[in-house]
């Protein structure tokens, strides 16, 4: 099975700067703090669409991110692939999409998660086990990441995307690890680790918001 590209995932990168700086005004903190080589899991909040674009643009690093198979659609689907993000059937334990984002961090390679699975508050009240799984599995550290400001009244263009010229707040927070450091994946172990990651990722978001004024 191959890997999903890197070099892909740089172009995704580069156009994501130019389209985020282009259509919104991003303003980024905290990019210092991403371990600069090594596998790293980027966990963001999501309350809105341009969320994943908006880090993939602005993150110091290429990064791989596990989206839902629905957005694989039309030309989306090799546009998608080519820059290296992976897809996902969130109904089933897809062991593909499982084998190719562990494949991502053994390589070295930042994965990017949403841990509240789908589109809400963005204020990582309820995570899947997924984030805990990668974490303790690959040893990879997670370094939290608020975006805020995305989610303000809607644009005339599209109630899907916010006003253009907006400013959006990207909050990358310091690096931590999942596990206990014992390397046990039972399920307890897994819970725990939820149960930290959680912590860490609420507190995140609280620093977040009080930089920003959010």
């Amino acid at each position: 099975m191959s890997l999903p590209s890197q070099r892909g995932a740089e172009v995704g990168r580069r156009i994501g700067v130019g389209l985020m700086y282009g259509l919104w005004r991003p303003r980024v903190l905290g990019a210092w703090k991403v371990p600069a080589t090594g596998p790293v899991i980027f966990a963001v909040n999501h309350s809105h669409n341009i969320d994943g674009p908006m880090v993939m643009g602005v993150a110091p690093r290429p990064t791989h991110f596990l989206i839902k198979k629905e957005a694989f659609v039309g030309p989306l689907d090799p546009f998608l692939t080519g820059i290296g993000q992976l897809k996902v059937d969130r109904a089933s334990a897809d062991r593909t999409a499982i084998t190719r984002a562990l494949g991502v961090l053994e390589a070295g390679g930042v994965l990017g998660i949403f841990p509240e699975g789908t589109r809400g508050e963005g204020d990582f009240a309820s995570l899947r086990a997924g984030l805990s799984y990668f974490a303790v599995r690959s040893g990879a550290p997670i370094v939290p990441v608020a975006v805020l400001g995305s989610s303000g009244r809607p644009s005339r263009l599209t109630k899907a995307l916010p006003p253009l010229r907006t400013r959006v707040d990207v909050v990358f927070g310091d690096p931590f690890d999942a596990g206990d450091g014992s390397g046990r994946r039972t399920r307890k172990a897994l819970d725990e680790a939820t149960e930290r990651i959680q912590k860490q990722l609420t507190g995140h978001l609280e620093t977040a918001r009080r930089l920003t004024g959010r």
